[in-house]
């Protein structure tokens, strides 16, 4: 039978990016921090788990549904921006230059890894577009295989639906040396690049 620690270790170790190495010196810092500490880290893991669910509108993580996104009158809601996962949508909030709604897939295609259309939030975005008055689909996958994998993918669905359909541009980023990038990202900025 495994030790308390031995457990904790392993639900750690099971955290994407996390290694055993990781896990154990997680594991003692938790032990060596007030017992409070452990207290709320576990309660915090129960509220996750009890009252976190998906918006039923963009799919994002919520305790209220509709989120406060897809709830705010204010936003556009013939734009829609589809990525991959919250963490890039959050990244765009950030940003507070975009005003219109999102819808978040969970994921990317990956045949290697056995993540098809039905694995996605592909089915709800269609639905969304058919019932909804979505004048442009925004796809903002991430810049690699998989990512462009889906693009593709979803270009073809959405194409006879209607809605105008466009791609964030990829590039240079600001601050970048032209000798350092890659020549598929040179490539792209110069395919994207815009009369001035």
């Amino acid at each position: 039978m495994s030790s308390p620690l031995d457990l904790l270790i392993q639900q750690l170790s099971r955290l994407p990016g996390i290694g055993e190495k990781t896990a154990t010196r997680l594991a003692f810092y938790i032990l060596r921090s007030p017992k409070s500490y452990a207290e709320n880290l576990a309660q915090a893991l129960k509220s996750v788990v009890n009252e976190i669910r998906f918006c039923n509108q963009c799919q994002n993580f919520t305790q209220v549904d509709p989120c406060s996104i897809c709830a705010d009158e204010r936003r556009n809601r013939e734009m829609l921006l589809v990525v991959e996962g919250p963490q890039e949508m959050r990244s765009i909030e950030r940003g507070k230059n975009y005003r219109g709604l999102y819808h978040i897939l969970h994921g990317a295609l990956s045949p290697l890894d056995r993540i098809g259309p039905e694995d996605l939030k592909i089915k709800e975005l269609l639905q969304r577009i058919s019932s909804q008055p979505v004048q442009e689909v925004i796809l903002a996958t991430n810049n690699h295989v998989e990512g462009e994998a889906t693009a593709l993918y979803l270009i073809k669905l959405l194409k006879p639906l209607g809605p105008r359909v466009s791609r964030i541009a990829s590039g240079i980023p600001v601050g970048g040396d032209l000798e350092y990038i890659d020549s598929l990202t040179l490539q792209r900025a110069i395919e994207g690049r815009r009369e001035v």
